[in-house]
């Protein structure tokens, strides 16, 4: 929460309208009627090294609101449940309190003052106990002059925000929620890179979170937050019932291309438990948030949850998908008549795809190995991460899908392949090995002047001699393809067309089937146009047989 922009509305009185006007230095400044404030543009990217997989943890907002029942006890015992149901054990780390947390005013020093009455300890104390569980603590504020809970809110950080981040890292918080509420018109970026630049200052590691709604701009959110946050809200609030969460869903998916290591897309928080959705909607909740590589914030009283509940929240296969280390958003394969296939690459180049139905009637849905990019391989071993059924399938990935379900299969190739790293190739002179497009493997991915007869030359090893699939991962934004020819120990061996995959950040994979000696093998790429080749990330080697 909140991120309730619905009450959120901003106030348009004269006194309140700010300005923002960016001067021929680049400074940006804003105003009101009775001040003015000048602020840089974000000069740097946000390098704090954390959430190098999508948090997961708990918020109690979904379940409490700022109702009488969030308080200190409460929160204690999230934290017990955790380590005694064993969520701490499958990844859950944070637990994380929401709006109402604070009085309504500050104390004569101008700092936040906990609520006496729902944290009579203070919030230190909950944090100390929350870190002596071994998990880590979570606090919320708005950038405006009140957050967001009713008509008058509690005292917000805009123009505090040094002061309430040392207050912050002083009581031990290891995460920010920050909203969107009573902001004053200022500038988005402005205020949550203050933000940024006060938690910086801390010295303290805290995790940041962007709760702007994905409302303001041109330029969106998703296109400026990794500079300035570690996640950021891409909708509205959720709500517990399915035309919300699917709503969610829809709206985040687009957005593939901006997420990855340290760097997240969210859709807000769970709503698994809340008793709004069947057990099947939600477990397509949980399927959609694990493909989209979202925040696993759990929404729902642990303290009054059915065990189909735990069962959803703790499935390690799911949440192995949500957390995989190369961190890329699924991508959509195919969107027709409410039958949409999610395709996400993982780090061993398995892909998890998700067949959801979001009409009411049962349906069979389905794609193929070569549509999500696993082409090349005489059979494959489809994982059903639900009911934990294996299949073996020649190419087909369908299943029969009930109305508002989701059938999420882990698919992984038959035979033996090996990985390549486009950075450890020999490139021609010129060559950078780059990182400043997320989701590649290894350490970077090779980017070679744009020129033809730009190369790639990889050493591959093959056990014995036969037919091998190659299969290229790469990206590219532009319109047209770039083609290389490919060449095996010297010999032609046709031409890989590399067509564009819609931006830098976004990677495909590209097959080619060709025939390698027992031992040493050299495969090399040249660019036949003059666009080079497209960024390189990894070259995979199948076995397929004689």
């Amino acid at each position: 929460m909140p991120c309730a922009w619905r009450t959120c509305a901003r106030r348009t009185s004269a006194a309140l309208t700010a300005l923002t006007l960016l001067t021929a230095s680049g400074v940006v400044v804003t105003g009101r009627a009775d001040a003015l404030v000048a602020s840089a543009r974000p000069a740097i990217a946000l390098e704090n090294g954390l959430a190098r997989t999508p948090p997961m943890g708990f918020n109690n907002w979904n379940t409490t609101a700022c109702r009488p029942e969030f308080n200190e006890a409460m929160v204690k015992a999230i934290a017990d449940i955790f380590v005694s149901r064993g969520l701490k054990d499958v990844g859950y780390e944070y637990v994380n309190i929401d709006d109402c947390w604070a009085e309504p005013q500050r104390d004569a020093n101008g700092d936040l003052v906990p609520h006496r009455t729902r944290f009579p300890n203070g919030i230190k104390a909950v944090a100390d106990y929350v870190h002596s569980k071994g998990l880590k603590f979570g606090i919320y504020t708005s950038a405006g002059t009140k957050t967001c809970n009713g008509a008058g809110g509690f005292p917000g950080a805009l123009n505090n925000e040094q002061r309430d981040a040392d207050l912050f890292a002083s009581w031990g918080v290891d995460y920010l929620k920050y909203d969107n509420c009573n902001n004053q018109g200022v500038d988005a970026q402005v205020r949550y890179t203050r933000m940024r630049d006060a938690l910086a200052n801390t010295g303290r590691p805290i995790t940041y979170s962007i709760c702007e709604w994905g409302r303001t701009g041109p330029p969106r959110v998703w296109e400026w937050g990794k500079d300035v946050g570690n996640l950021w809200r891409t909708t509205g609030d959720i709500s517990d019932n399915w035309t919300s969460m699917i709503g969610k869903a829809q709206a985040n998916r687009s957005l593939a291309r901006y997420a990855g290591p340290g760097h997240w897309n969210d859709p807000d928080m769970l709503e698994v438990g809340n008793g709004g959705m069947t057990p099947a909607e939600y477990r397509t909740h949980f399927s959609l948030w694990a493909v989209m590589a979202a925040p696993l914030l759990i929404g729902s009283d642990l303290r009054e949850v059915s065990e189909d509940t735990f069962t959803i929240l703790k499935n390690t296969d799911v949440i192995a998908v949500d957390q995989d280390k190369l961190g890329r958003q699924a991508t959509v394969v195919s969107a027709s008549g409410g039958h949409v296939v999610y395709s996400k690459v993982l780090a061993n180049g398995d892909r998890a795809v998700a067949l959801s139905n979001e009409t009411t009637a049962t349906a069979t849905i389905g794609t193929t190995a070569a549509a999500i990019g696993l082409g090349g391989s005489a059979s494959y071993t489809l994982k059903d991460l639900w009911t934990k059924s294996t299949r073996k399938t020649t190419g087909a990935v369908s299943a029969s899908v009930p109305g508002h379900g989701t059938v999420l299969y882990r698919v992984s190739r038959g035979g033996t392949s090996q990985r390549y790293e486009a950075e450890d190739a020999t490139s021609v002179s010129g060559s950078t090995v780059d990182r400043n497009h997320s989701g590649y493997s290894g350490k970077g991915f090779v980017n070679t002047p744009n020129a033809t007869g730009s190369y790639v030359q990889f050493t591959v090893n093959a056990a014995q001699a036969g037919r091998h699939t190659l299969a290229f991962d790469y990206a590219h934004a532009g319109t047209a393809d770039r083609p290389a020819s490919l060449s095996v120990n010297g010999t032609a061996a046709g031409t890989v067309p590399f067509a564009p995959t819609g931006a830098w950040s976004l990677w495909r994979t590209a097959t080619a089937a060709v025939s390698l000696n027992a031992g040493a093998n050299t495969i090399r790429l040249t660019a036949t146009g003059t666009g080079g080749l497209p960024n390189l990330d990894y070259l995979d080697t199948l076995e397929v047989g004689s």
